[in-house]
């Protein structure tokens, strides 16, 4: 390990100290000073703050010109409930860092350490703080910020915790890991008329009953493979509370679900023709939106090759012929392989730990050492 014990005992702290204070996506302003006036002791030659809302960079420069390889981590916690009781426990009511993002920064607060004491022989190493993952918007943000121009990176890492997987145990492979996703939200309007008179308004029940139907129908749920969809109704809403009024309005919230960036445009297609057709037969004006769009997560064979290598290095049990492998749930990181070949690999968090975004979940600290020598030993075999 490049650390002493006494450094890793000063991260854990440091990661208890983030989980009790979670921010959730797009509020994350607290955890991003906590983060740079973390970052800044071990004096980076650049911090950048402010990306893609309040993400931050820590930059590495090495003595020689080459590649920039960047390591990236998530700042944003989960509007859920924490029941744990333990002593760390989150003390924001309504929120918690159930999936585990106060560990991930850890880690790269950890890899901060290793690099502020010795920096790459060549090139960058970078290290992202990126906010709202949770939401989906985060990665798309900081691409879209002028200040990424001048940090691109020629290679993306990233890790994920994975509960059920034994503690300290990788998966990895090359291909896609994580599924698309998008959120429809659906308002179907008609007229309101008293519940006594409904052929006086226009009543958006039937077509919302279809829907429900019909939407759910679309997704076959069947195999991760190029075929697979999935829809889930998450919310549904018609007119008022209210015994004498017959509705004028409903909501149908969905989330569509699908493992390549193609087949979720055929499935938003699909979906939408139904909304319409449904809007046309009941004389209904209709309005689509999407939220927390997820493109899909896909791992660069290049990437995958760095990481390998790596872990046989260090040591580090690892598999890529697995069943748990490719998620059906979603991750922004693939983003960043728009840019760059990228890739994340999931490290297990114990076969009985408490799951993701369970309300007693926690980040084992174990991962701390484990997933910062990863990243370490590949940031030196690529950068010295």
């Amino acid at each position: 390990m490049f650390l002493t014990d006494g450094e890793l005992s000063e991260i854990r702290a440091f990661r208890k100290e983030l989980h009790r204070n979670p921010e959730i996506s797009g509020e994350e302003s607290q955890t991003a000073l906590r983060v740079k006036d973390k970052l800044a002791l071990t004096r980076p030659d650049r911090i950048v703050a402010g990306i893609g809302g309040h993400g931050l960079a820590a930059v590495y420069e090495g003595a020689r010109p080459g590649p920039t390889v960047m390591i990236r981590a998530e700042l944003d916690g989960l509007p859920i409930e924490e029941v744990s009781t333990i002593a760390h426990r989150s003390t924001v009511p309504g929120k918690g860092h159930l999936c585990g993002h106060d560990g991930h920064m850890a880690i790269l607060m950890a890899l901060a350490k290793g690099l502020g004491q010795k920096r790459p022989a060549k090139g960058r190493a970078i290290l992202m703080f990126q906010p709202a993952e949770e939401n989906g918007a985060g990665a798309a943000a900081v691409l879209a910020d002028p200040k990424f121009a001048e940090l691109t990176p020629d290679m993306s890492l990233s890790l994920h915790n994975f509960p059920g997987v034994r503690l300290g145990h990788v998966l990895l492979r090359e291909g896609p890991v994580n599924c698309a996703s998008r959120g429809m939200k659906i308002v179907l309007k008609g007229r309101t008329s008293h519940a006594s008179y409904p052929e006086q308004g226009v009543a958006p029940t039937f077509a919302m009953a279809h829907l429900l139907e019909e939407l759910t129908a679309l997704g076959n749920n069947g195999p991760l493979g190029p075929d697979y969809s999935l829809v889930t109704v998450t919310h549904a809403r018609l007119g008022e509370p209210a015994f004498g009024i017959s509705p004028g309005e409903a909501q149908i919230w969905a989330t569509l679900r699908t493992l390549t960036d193609d087949a979720m445009a055929t499935l938003v297609e699909r979906a939408e023709g139904l909304v319409q057709a449904q809007a046309r037969a009941g004389q209904l004006q209709v309005e689509v939106s999407y939220e927390d769009v997820f493109r899909q997560c896909f791992n660069s064979a290049e990437a995958v090759a760095d990481l390998r290598r790596a872990l046989d290095e260090e040591g580090i049990s690892h598999e890529s012929e697995t069943d748990l492998l490719p998620m059906k749930a979603s991750e922004d990181f693939g983003l960043f392989r728009s840019v760059a070949p990228a890739a994340m690999f999931f490290l297990g968090a114990g076969e009985d730990h408490a799951r993701l975004h369970n309300p007693d979940y926690d980040f084992p600290d174990e991962l701390i050492g484990i997933g910062s020598r990863v990243f370490m030993r590949a940031i030196r075999n690529v950068l010295g």
